[in-house]
């Protein structure tokens, strides 16, 4: 089937950090669909409407916390009340262009986060793994376009990018040193994810959405540049089948794997187009700098944990274009997010 097992996660508790967030939020009304008792921690949502509110998340939480995870002691305190015994770490600094902005706020989140969290992790009893969720810019991009693959160098040139890569040293390394009092570790890596629910700045969709609303013309940074556009419920499947493959089968666990959609890459112009009509131009003056192109290979995913998109990159567009029609219609959006939940947790994964 979709290849997460509803009977690992039934009753099981698990910490999300990061659950107010877009990402965070589709990923607690999954485990909710699958029967686990979910708690949070993390800021309060950005200002604005956000996929948390949307989809109403709080009411699926056994326990919502608001914390900074760059606080350790409040952290820790957090980590021991939960008692959890699976924690997926998605709290982060997740935006490039803040990254510019505030280089050290996103090191500090980004990587002294990190660190707080495996430290608060070392003989807590009860967990059994920790998946630490980074990015696909966790790799050093020569600009040669090849697909990434897990054993690739890291690297990041700025500081969002390299925050993660570092993150992802970290996590090595704290596996490295102190095994013993751990838990089972590993990281994922994708990104450019889309699905409803996404408010971000500085990120396509939610770009495109604000200026329907507003009745405003699209601008694009870099309409050329390419990345591997794919929905979030394929992502999250990919976390919770190899954190589950952590607790069950620990040898066979990678300790890091890539995620990226079942067609490859495709051009920002190709999303907008695939979308419908977008009036849009292209931004004027210099613009952020940012990778021309990357793409991962999943090859990994789809041999250790057997792993594949169940949507094409064309479906995943338009599904996540009815989530945000449905939105502005004023529909339940935690009623029809469940049922994209529902679908995803019941189709077969085909092999790309």
């Amino acid at each position: 089937m979709s290849g997460v097992a509803a009977s690992f996660w039934r009753g099981r508790r698990v910490l999300v950090t990061g659950h107010t967030g877009f990402k965070g939020s589709w990923l607690c009304r999954m485990l909710a669909a699958l029967g686990a008792e979910v708690s949070g921690i993390a800021l309060d949502p950005e200002p604005g409407p956000s996929a948390f509110a949307a989809m109403r998340v709080a009411e699926v939480l056994a326990a919502d916390h608001r914390a900074d995870i760059r606080d350790a002691a409040a952290l820790a305190a957090l980590l021991r009340a939960a008692r959890p015994e699976v924690v997926i770490h998605m709290a982060a600094q997740a935006f490039v262009g803040r990254g510019y902005r505030e280089p050290a706020a996103t090191f500090a989140t980004n990587v002294d986060g990190t660190v707080n969290l495996l430290q608060a992790l070392r003989g807590l009893p009860g967990v059994a793994a920790a998946l630490i969720v980074t990015s696909d810019k966790v790799y050093r991009n020569g600009g040669t376009g090849r697909p990434f693959v897990e054993g690739d160098p890291l690297g990041g040139e700025d500081p969002y990018s390299a925050s993660k890569a570092a993150a992802e040293i970290v996590v090595a390394s704290w596996r490295a040193s102190f095994a013993k009092e751990l838990p089972r570790l590993a990281t994922a890596r994708a990104g450019n994810v889309i699905g409803g629910g996404d408010f971000s700045e500085m990120r396509i969709i939610p770009d495109l959405v604000r200026a329907q609303l507003a009745g405003e013309v699209l601008v694009v940074r870099q309409p050329d540049a390419t990345r591997p556009f794919q929905h979030v419920l394929d992502v999250l499947r990919g976390y919770l089948m190899l954190a589950e493959r952590l607790v069950t089968s620990p040898e066979s666990a990678p300790p890091a794997l890539n995620l990226g959609p079942r067609d490859g890459e495709i051009r920002v112009r190709d999303l907008l187009a695939l979308w419908g009509e977008v009036p849009w131009r292209r931004a004027e003056g210099p613009v952020m700098e940012e990778a021309r192109r990357l793409a991962l290979d999943s090859a990994l995913a789809a041999t250790a944990l057997g792993w594949h998109p169940l949507l094409d990159t064309p479906r995943a567009i338009a599904a996540t274009a009815a989530w945000y029609a449905a939105w502005r219609d004023g529909a339940d959006m935690a009623r029809a997010s469940d049922a994209e939940i529902a679908q995803a947790l019941s189709t077969k994964a085909l092999a790309a």
